[in-house]
């Protein structure tokens, strides 16, 4: 599971796929002292000479364990870490990480072997087994599968002019739909893939839930003192996250999460008083809606990521990807007099053609790619609901492609929340699970045999 975290660390973590906690580069000092400290072997420093005749930039060198290497630098201007093993043989992975909220910095962990450096440590667990394994950042915070498809596939270049012979590609959440982003338009870069919580089917349905969620919580809880503070447009952010110049970045976004989500916090706290009351109808009522669970993690996920993101997603899709006028919401929850006001009042906004193109290209998912492939999923995940395992197999099975697909599932996993008490996590993996599933793809790949999947 996770290790212990800063309250704003974790909710960095949580909206970025709970895989990732992203970490500031070292400083040029701290650089120095652990190059100094360091001596590389011979090998060691030829794959450093030759890392800097293929162009990367401020390269450090830093010990990784049992004699390895950490070759930190830039290429093309984009921060990467990659881990050596000291008998490296040629085989290497490279990691996505998930989405992070606009203003977040982008550099990610210097040390790509740490807790804390993606997907519940598999490329901690792939170094172990003796492949190269590291990460790139991307261009932009927010919504980056174009970016982060681009970079992740500069570090594979780059370690293939390394010497590797065999690449594997992982990631979780959004990096979870890169990785299906590069599998399906680049058919012979990697020997195979593993996305973890991933947004494995597309985007519209993503945030299709999301938005569902929001109208639903704005027009559930309109007059209430448990209505969201901000923009009342659920296609749009609900305030601005990134800090205005000169103030710290990391106390404005804690304090505006806080200032977002005390009105959850309420309402949750008054419905487990009252588990009969109009507070706890509200929370059935709008989770039924977004397709979540009744449950506070499933609320604060979605809610942050939509009501600080929003603005971030439509411009970089260059529009709304999701409308929903015209649809009819029913819910259990709600009596047919409830359903038809909540129809008649909540918000009704349309979807762009050319912005859904776009969510499209980056990336809905075909089904069609030729690399080995395993899915591990959370039987209920509080961002990306269960649902997109599902879809994928479907469309993955009416492309005639099931052969190239094995997935996985964990149960469900409650864990601390930054807001107090605990909630449904979003990538909740134990160690075993991420080992078990890593290694089923490597015994896949290298024996050419699909493994037969594990009974539900």
């Amino acid at each position: 599971m996770h290790s212990t975290i800063t309250w704003f660390n974790r909710l960095a973590c949580s909206v970025a796929a709970a895989a990732l906690v992203v970490i500031a580069p070292a400083t040029p000092a701290l650089a120095q002292d652990a190059a100094a400290v360091f001596q590389p072997s011979a090998a060691q420093t030829t794959l450093l000479a030759r890392a800097r005749a293929l162009g990367a930039t401020d390269i450090v060198a830093r010990a990784a364990p049992n004699g390895g290497l950490i070759l930190g630098g830039k290429l093309e201007g984009r921060q990467f870490a990659l881990a050596f093993p000291a008998d490296w043989t040629g085989d290497a992975l490279v990691f996505a990480h998930g989405y992070t909220l606009p203003g977040m910095p982008l550099a990610v962990a210097e040390n790509p072997l740490a807790k804390t450096a993606g997907g519940s440590g598999i490329m901690r667990v792939a170094y172990e087994d003796g492949l190269a394994a590291g990460h790139s950042a991307y261009d932009k915070a927010g919504m980056a599968v174009k970016t982060g498809a681009a970079n992740t596939l500069r570090l594979r270049d780059f370690l293939v002019k390394l010497g590797a012979r065999r690449v594997y590609v992982s990631g979780s959440s959004m990096g979870g739909n890169i990785v299906m982003a590069l599998i399906e338009q680049y058919p012979h870069a990697f020997a195979g893939a593993f996305a973890q919580c991933g947004v494995t089917d597309g985007w519209e349905r993503e945030f299709g839930q999301l938005s569902d969620l929001r109208a639903a919580y704005n027009q559930l809880t309109a007059g209430t003192p448990y209505a969201l503070p901000g923009v009342q447009d659920a296609t749009r952010s609900a305030f601005d996250i990134l800090p205005p110049p000169g103030a710290n970045g990391d106390a404005h976004r804690a304090a505006q999460a806080t200032r977002l989500t005390a009105p959850i916090v309420a309402l949750f706290k008054a419905a487990e008083k009252a588990p009969d009351g109009p507070e706890a109808r509200i929370i059935r009522q709008v989770a039924s809606i977004g397709g979540f669970e009744p449950e506070i993690g499933s609320f604060f996920y979605p809610l942050v990521t939509l009501s600080f993101g929003a603005d971030d997603l439509r411009a970089t899709f260059g529009g709304q990807i999701y409308g929903n006028v015209g649809k009819v919401y029913r819910s259990d929850e709600m009596t047919p007099a409830e359903a038809e006001a909540f129809n008649r009042g909540v918000q009704r906004f349309s979807a762009d053609p050319a912005a859904v193109a776009e969510a499209r290209r980056w990336r809905q998912v075909t089904g069609r790619f030729t690399t080995p492939l395993v899915t591990l999923h959370n039987r209920i995940d509080s961002l990306v609901p269960y649902a997109h395992a599902e879809s994928l197999q479907r469309i993955v099975t009416a492309a005639g492609n099931s052969d190239r697909l094995l997935q996985k599932s964990a149960p469900a996993v409650e864990y601390p929340l930054p807001i107090g008490g605990s909630g449904y996590d979003h990538c909740g993996f134990t160690s075993d699970e991420i080992q078990n599933s890593w290694r089923a793809l490597r015994t896949w790949v290298e024996s050419g045999r699909r493994p037969e999947p594990a009974s539900r």
